[in-house]
């Protein structure tokens, strides 16, 4: 790393350091649990201010990391001077040229719910030590910058976006000027190209997931490779599944968007050290012990969701409070499955593990079970997992399919 970027980007943490600078763990103390109905409520909130790193969190740092510093040290070629040059161009509406080229995109793909999102947020604030990197020429850069992609996948509601979320943060008036002078989409490139050439490391582009069931979805993905190629930076996006098959359906969609992708926790030992975590902080008057049955209640009515897992715990304490029960066990957690996550009864049904948990390997979400069947007879059981879960509820079997990330070709007979 050359003297510039050392002196503006903190130095790469791996193993044991990176996880306990990830890791929020709330103040604890076993006394709130004598204090009185109000305070027991309110610490309660504290289950959702915590963060447990897990594989998933060191992948995402690295990944995030690397892309900044790729994008960091176009920024000091001459190239980058030519390109600025070049932008100009295509803002006046005149023909203009790609010079600096494309740092690099990629995709951090998984379930809603099990902390994507959360951990992309939390790597962002450790690599982004300084808000705003001020270097000796003048340049003001901004580590990263986070935008969401538009519901109706509008691509100058998401340009505009991105030069709001710059002028917010280094009090400019990019988005007023280009608001002012009616900018054509091109030349909205062209301007956001030029500001994250000048003032962005890396762009996070969330909600990617929006593209699939608009037809400005593959507009959308082409302007991102456009900022890509004219500005040098490198591009996050991040998405449910459903983003998978779009990106799949081309050559070009899919070279953009090869990077991460996860699921929910297997039923193993990493589940069980996540659950054990947040079991630490209990607020009734009776202080609950996490045995094997609670576990696999916890596994069997979350489906290894994280966040699932953090609702049924803070919710069965809130309601066992309120209720004078008091108590953390199946039945306070039972009265919060049924009266909270009703709505969510539908997507959670499976087979419930009965099993021991088992060892684990390392794996793209961090860890999960030994396979006990080959690749394809796992996958033919999810298959039919997904059909008759799609029969007994009444869905449309094909779009369960799909948001599973099943690739269905329709021919024609």
């Amino acid at each position: 790393m050359d003297e510039m970027i050392r002196n503006y980007i903190p130095e790469m943490l791996t193993g044991s350091e990176l996880d306990e600078t990830l890791r929020i763990a709330s103040e604890y103390d076993p006394s709130i649990m004598r204090a009185t109905e109000a305070e027991r409520l309110t610490a309660l909130q504290d289950l959702y201010e915590i963060y447990i790193p897990t594989e998933m969190s060191r992948e995402i740092y690295a990944k995030l990391y690397l892309a900044l510093l790729r994008s960091m040290r176009k920024k000091r070629s001459l190239t980058a001077i030519r390109q600025f040059s070049e932008n100009q161009k295509r803002v006046r509406g005149k023909e203009f040229t790609s010079i600096i080229g494309g740092s690099d995109s990629f995709t951090i793909i998984g379930d809603s719910g099990i902390g994507k999102s959360a951990t992309v947020s939390r790597v962002i604030d450790l690599i982004s030590a300084q808000r705003v990197i001020d270097l000796p020429n003048g340049m003001r850069i901004i580590p990263c910058v986070q935008v969401q992609t538009p519901a109706d996948c509008s691509v100058k509601g998401l340009l505009f976006e991105v030069l709001r979320k710059v002028d917010e943060i280094l009090d400019t008036r990019y988005h007023y000027n280009a608001t002012r002078v009616g900018s054509t989409t091109d030349m909205l490139i062209g301007s956001v190209s030029t500001v994250a050439l000048n003032h962005i490391g890396l762009l996070v582009v969330d909600e990617i997931q929006n593209v699939v069931n608009s037809k400005n979805g593959v507009v959308v993905v082409g302007m991102l490779t456009q900022l890509i190629n004219n500005a040098g930076i490198s591009i996050c996006m991040v998405g449910t599944p459903k983003s998978a098959l779009f990106f799949g359906q081309e050559m070009m969609l899919a070279r953009r968007s090869l990077g991460l992708s996860y699921g929910p926790f297997s039923y193993d030992d990493v589940f069980a050290g996540f659950c054990a975590e947040l079991f630490q902080y209990q607020y009734v008057q009776h202080e609950a012990i996490l045995d094997e049955s609670i576990l696999q209640w916890l596994y069997n009515h979350s489906k290894g969701n994280a966040s699932i897992v953090v609702s049924l715990l803070h919710d069965a304490q809130e309601i066992a409070i309120l209720d004078g029960y008091e108590r953390l066990d199946i039945t306070s957690l039972e009265k919060a499955y049924r009266s909270r996550l009703a709505m969510l009864h539908d997507y959670l049904y499976h087979e419930p593990v009965r099993a021991g948990r088992t060892s684990i390997r390392k794996s793209g979400c961090g860890t999960e079970s030994e396979p006990v069947m080959t690749a394809e007879k796992e996958e033919q059981a999810l298959v039919t997992e997904i059909i008759a879960r799609a029969k007994r509820f009444q869905k449309d079997i094909v779009e369960e399919l799909g948001y599973h990330g099943v690739i269905i070709t329709e021919v024609t007979v």
